[in-house]
C-alpha cells in the first residue's frame, strides 16, 4: 500500500523517543507528532473538512508546516501548498482552480487575506498558523493540535493526495494532480538514489511550497529523521543552523549554494556535519559546482532533475561523477541517470525513439507520473500522449545512459530555481497601455542561471522605460517572475510567416557563446 500517513506511523513505531521536529524550541518526538497529525486531523474534521476536500498551505517552511502536509491527508483531504512568492492575482487564482474551501496561513501572509477573501466564496475558513492571537476572524492553530484524535481516512494509491501548481505555456497556471502512489513511490524512488538513512540531521531551507522539498519532507518520515525548519535561506542564518544542529542533509538550489560556498564567512562556520546535498530545480553551472567541492569536500553531492509532473525526481546524478579527474570525470554538465523505476526514452515528435546521442524530446514512464492536470483533460491528454509522459525538454542520451539537457521544448525560464513562463510575464507587460509588443526571454546570468528579460516595442507615440514597466508588473505576478532587465526599442520585433515572434532570434546574442540554450 502506498499511503503518506504510513510514513509517520512507522516512524513513530520505530523511533517513538527520537526528535521528529525541532524550531523555535519546540520539540516533537515522533510519537508526539503522531498524536499531534491525529489531532490535527480530528481538528479539520470539526471545522467540517471531509475526504476531497482541497485545503491550501500559504506560508514561510516551519515545524507547524510538516504537520499539516501529515495531518491534511489524515484527515482524507488534499494539500495545496501555495508558492508564497506569488502576487494577489496569482494566489486567487490557484485557489479559485482547486476550490479551496480551507487556508492555513502564518503571520507573514495573514494581512494580504483580508483582501483575497471576499474574492473567494469557495473559501470557508482561515487557520492561523503562527504564535499569538489570530488575527481576524482567523482560527487559532495550536488548539486544532489537541482536539480528539480522528483515525486515519485511510487515503492510499491512487487517491489524490496533493496539488502541485506549475507554470504553463497557455498563459494561465496547472494544477498537478499527484497520488498517494505518486508520492510515496518517488520517496522510496528517490530515497534509494540519495541513500537517506535512519536518523537522520536534515534542514528544510528550500521552500516547503515546493514539490523537490516534498521529497525531503516524505524521505525523513520514512526514515524517522529529524527535521529542522529555516522559514526563508539566509546564508549565515543557514551556516549557524547547521553548526548548531550538526545538520547532515539538506535540498537546496544551484543559487543557494552559489551564496554560501561564496560567503565572506563561510570559513567561520563548522559545516562538517553536513554529509549529503541535494540539488536541483535549475540547472547548476559547473563553476560553481567545482567551488562547493572544494569548500565542502566532506560533503556528497547528488544532482536531481524532474519535474512537479514526476511528483518530482526523474533521473540524478550520483557523488562519485561529481569528479573533474579520473575516469568518472566529464559528467558534471549531464543530469545523470534515471532513478529505479523510471524508465526514459528520447522521442522525435512522432514519438519514435532516437538513436543513441541524438537528440529529442525526453519521456518517461513509472509509477512517480501524475494522475493529470485539474479541470485539463485536453493538456492531460498531450502530456501523457501514448503512454509516455512528455517533459518538454530536449535532450540526448548516451551510452551510458546519462542524460544532456540541450535545451527546452516549453518556453520557460529557469530563474534561481523557479520556472517562469514566458507568456506570464507576457501578457502582464501587455496590459502597459504603452506597449505594442513584447516579447520574454531568458538571458545567463552569474547569479540565478537565467534572468528574465524582457524586449519591448512602444506604441506609437507613448513613452516608457525600464522602471516603469517593472513598477508595473510587480502589481501583477510574483517579484521573480519581473523582468529584471528590459529593452525598448522602435523597430518591430522579428516574425515567422505565421506571425508569431521569433524568439530564437532574440536569443541568440545572448547565448552565441554559451555551450548550451539553458544555463
Amino acid at each position: 500500500m502506498f499511503s503518506l500517513t504510513q510514513l509517520i506511523r512507522r516512524s513513530a513505531q520505530i523511533n517513538p523517543n527520537g526528535i521528529a521536529t525541532s524550531m523555535n524550541g519546540r520539540v516533537s518526538t515522533w510519537s508526539q507528532l503522531l498524536s499531534q497529525v491525529a489531532g490535527l486531523a480530528g481538528g479539520f474534521r470539526q471545522l467540517g473538512i471531509k475526504a476531497g476536500d482541497r485545503v491550501a498551505i500559504l506560508a514561510l517552511n516551519s515545524d507547524r508546516y510538516y504537520q499539516s502536509m501529515f495531518a491534511i491527508p489524515w484527515a482524507g483531504a488534499v494539500n495545496v501548498p501555495i508558492n508564497c512568492r506569488l502576487a494577489d492575482p496569482e494566489i486567487q487564482f490557484w485557489l479559485e482552480d482547486c476550490q479551496a474551501g480551507t487556508l492555513l496561513v502564518d503571520r507573514s501572509f495573514a494581512d494580504r487575506i483580508a483582501t483575497l477573501k471576499p474574492k473567494l466564496p469557495a473559501l470557508k475558513q482561515v487557520i492561523y498558523m503562527d504564535d499569538g492571537e489570530p488575527p481576524h476572524d482567523f482560527i487559532s492553530f495550536d488548539p486544532l493540535l489537541s482536539s480528539t484524535p480522528a483515525s486515519d481516512a485511510g487515503r492510499a494509491n491512487d487517491d489524490l493526495a496533493a496539488i502541485y501548481y506549475t507554470g504553463g505555456t497557455t498563459g494561465r497556471s496547472k494544477g498537478v494532480m499527484l497520488s498517494h502512489q505518486n508520492l510515496v513511490s518517488n520517496t522510496l524512488q528517490a530515497g534509494n538514489f540519495i541513500k537517506v538513512s535512519d536518523n537522520e540531521r536534515i534542514l528544510h531551507v528550500a521552500p516547503m511550497f515546493h514539490i523537490a522539498d516534498g521529497v525531503m519532507i516524505n524521505s525523513c518520515a520514512m526514515v524517522a529523521g529529524s527535521n529542522y525548519f529555516l522559514p526563508s535561506f539566509e546564508p549565515v542564518a543557514f551556516m549557524k543552523m547547521v553548526e548548531e544542529h550538526k545538520i547532515q542533509r539538506m535540498l537546496v538550489v544551484p543559487t543557494m549554494i552559489n551564496m554560501i560556498v561564496n560567503h565572506p564567512e563561510v570559513a567561520s562556520y563548522d559545516l562538517s556535519s553536513l554529509t549529503d546535498i541535494v540539488y536541483g530545480a535549475s540547472p547548476m553551472p559547473e563553476a560553481v559546482i567545482v567551488k562547493a567541492m572544494e569548500v565542502l569536500p566532506h560533503t556528497r553531492f547528488y544532482q536531481g532533475y524532474g519535474q512537479t509532473e514526476t511528483s518530482p525526481f526523474i533521473s540524478g546524478l550520483a557523488p562519485e561523477y561529481h569528479t573533474i579527474t579520473g575516469p568518472l570525470s566529464g559528467r558534471l554538465s549531464s543530469a545523470g541517470r534515471a532513478i529505479p523505476g523510471v524508465e526514459l526514452a528520447i522521442l522525435d515528435e512522432n514519438d519514435e525513439p532516437v538513436s543513441s546521442g541524438n537528440i529529442g524530446e525526453i519521456c518517461l514512464k513509472g509509477p512517480n507520473v501524475m494522475l493529470g492536470y485539474l479541470g485539463l483533460p485536453d493538456v492531460t491528454e498531450k502530456t501523457l500522449k501514448n503512454g509516455w509522459l512528455h517533459t518538454g525538454d530536449s535532450g540526448r542520451i548516451d551510452e551510458d545512459g546519462f542524460v544532456y539537457i540541450v535545451d527546452r521544448v516549453k518556453d520557460m525560464i529557469v530563474s534561481g530555481g523557479e520556472n517562469v513562463y514566458s507568456i506570464e510575464v507576457e501578457n502582464a507587460i501587455h496590459k502597459h497601455p504603452s506597449v505594442a509588443q513584447c516579447a520574454v526571454i531568458g538571458i545567463p546570468s552569474d547569479k540565478w542561471g537565467e534572468q528574465v528579460h524582457a524586449i519591448i516595442v512602444p506604441t506609437p507615440g507613448a513613452t516608457t522605460d525600464e522602471t516603469v514597466i517593472m513598477e508595473h508588473c510587480r502589481t501583477l505576478i510574483a517579484d521573480y517572475k519581473c523582468p529584471r532587465s528590459i529593452s525598448i526599442q522602435d523597430s518591430p520585433l522579428p516574425l515567422s510567416g505565421a506571425g508569431k515572434i521569433l524568439k530564437n532570434e532574440l536569443r541568440r546574442p545572448y547565448w552565441d557563446k554559451k555551450a548550451r540554450s539553458i544555463n
